[in-house]
Protein backbone atom coordinates (compact mmCIF):
# COMPACT_ATOMS: atom_id res chain seq x y z
CA UNK A 1 0.00 0.00 0.00
CA UNK A 2 1.30 3.22 -0.86
CA UNK A 3 0.54 6.80 0.04
CA UNK A 4 1.63 9.86 -2.02
CA UNK A 5 2.94 13.07 0.28
CA UNK A 6 2.17 16.41 -0.87
CA UNK A 7 3.99 19.69 0.99
CA UNK A 8 2.51 22.62 0.24
CA UNK A 9 0.48 20.75 -2.47
CA UNK A 10 3.52 19.78 -4.66
CA UNK A 11 3.78 16.16 -5.12
CA UNK A 12 7.15 15.31 -2.68
CA UNK A 13 7.38 11.55 -2.16
CA UNK A 14 5.60 8.17 -1.93
CA UNK A 15 5.01 6.49 1.91
CA UNK A 16 5.35 2.90 1.43
CA UNK A 17 3.98 0.35 3.85
CA UNK A 18 6.10 -2.77 3.16
CA UNK A 19 6.79 -6.38 4.49
CA UNK A 20 9.34 -4.80 6.94
CA UNK A 21 7.58 -1.86 8.08
CA UNK A 22 7.54 1.30 6.04
CA UNK A 23 10.07 3.40 3.90
CA UNK A 24 9.82 6.81 2.45
CA UNK A 25 11.32 8.13 -0.91
CA UNK A 26 11.48 11.64 -2.06
CA UNK A 27 10.28 12.14 -5.94
CA UNK A 28 13.21 13.15 -8.12
CA UNK A 29 11.38 16.27 -9.23
CA UNK A 30 11.04 17.55 -5.69
CA UNK A 31 14.81 16.73 -4.96
CA UNK A 32 16.25 18.71 -7.55
CA UNK A 33 13.37 21.84 -7.11
CA UNK A 34 16.54 24.52 -4.81
CA UNK A 35 13.16 26.16 -3.49
CA UNK A 36 11.40 23.15 -2.06
CA UNK A 37 12.53 21.92 1.58
CA UNK A 38 12.43 18.70 3.82
CA UNK A 39 8.92 17.84 4.82
CA UNK A 40 10.89 17.68 8.21
CA UNK A 41 13.92 17.85 9.90
CA UNK A 42 14.15 14.03 10.58
CA UNK A 43 13.54 12.91 6.77
CA UNK A 44 15.95 15.46 5.15
CA UNK A 45 16.08 15.43 1.28
CA UNK A 46 17.52 13.21 0.36
CA UNK A 47 17.75 10.35 -2.75
CA UNK A 48 18.05 7.61 -0.64
CA UNK A 49 14.91 5.64 0.62
CA UNK A 50 14.10 5.92 4.53
CA UNK A 51 13.46 3.02 6.21
CA UNK A 52 12.14 2.14 9.54
CA UNK A 53 9.94 -0.81 11.19
CA UNK A 54 7.34 1.47 12.84
CA UNK A 55 5.13 4.84 11.17
CA UNK A 56 7.84 7.19 10.88
CA UNK A 57 7.18 9.76 14.38
CA UNK A 58 6.77 12.68 11.51
CA UNK A 59 3.45 10.70 9.66
CA UNK A 60 2.48 9.60 12.98
CA UNK A 61 2.17 13.30 14.86
CA UNK A 62 -0.49 13.78 11.58
CA UNK A 63 -2.39 11.39 13.58
CA UNK A 64 -5.51 12.63 16.22
CA UNK A 65 -4.82 10.76 19.43
CA UNK A 66 -7.21 9.81 22.24
CA UNK A 67 -11.06 9.56 22.05
CA UNK A 68 -10.83 11.68 18.94
CA UNK A 69 -9.27 8.99 16.70
CA UNK A 70 -11.57 6.23 18.10
CA UNK A 71 -14.57 8.42 16.96
CA UNK A 72 -12.72 8.88 13.54
CA UNK A 73 -12.23 5.41 13.24
CA UNK A 74 -15.36 4.10 13.64
CA UNK A 75 -16.74 6.91 11.94
CA UNK A 76 -14.27 5.41 8.66
CA UNK A 77 -15.03 1.98 9.85
CA UNK A 78 -11.11 1.45 9.53
CA UNK A 79 -9.22 0.14 12.61
CA UNK A 80 -8.05 2.51 15.41
CA UNK A 81 -4.53 0.55 15.44
CA UNK A 82 -3.94 0.61 11.71
CA UNK A 83 -1.85 3.86 11.23
CA UNK A 84 -1.25 3.74 7.62
CA UNK A 85 -4.56 3.65 6.78
CA UNK A 86 -5.80 6.26 9.46
CA UNK A 87 -3.29 8.54 7.16
CA UNK A 88 -4.57 8.40 4.13
CA UNK A 89 -8.03 8.24 5.08
CA UNK A 90 -7.78 11.50 7.51
CA UNK A 91 -4.61 13.61 6.42
CA UNK A 92 -5.21 14.37 3.05
CA UNK A 93 -6.34 17.92 3.97
CA UNK A 94 -6.76 20.09 6.60
CA UNK A 95 -3.61 19.00 8.45
CA UNK A 96 -1.20 20.73 11.13
CA UNK A 97 1.44 22.26 8.29
CA UNK A 98 2.43 21.79 5.40
CA UNK A 99 1.94 18.38 4.49
CA UNK A 100 -0.61 16.33 3.22
CA UNK A 101 -1.40 12.66 2.55
CA UNK A 102 -3.05 10.79 -0.69
CA UNK A 103 -4.15 7.60 -1.50
CA UNK A 104 -1.60 6.25 -4.25
CA UNK A 105 -3.98 4.74 -6.80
Amino acid sequence: MQAQVYYKNKFAGILSKIDSGFSFVYDDSFLSDSDSKSISLTLPKQKKEFQSQYLFPFFHGLLTEGFASQIQSRKLKIDENDYFKRLIETANNDTIGCVTIGENK
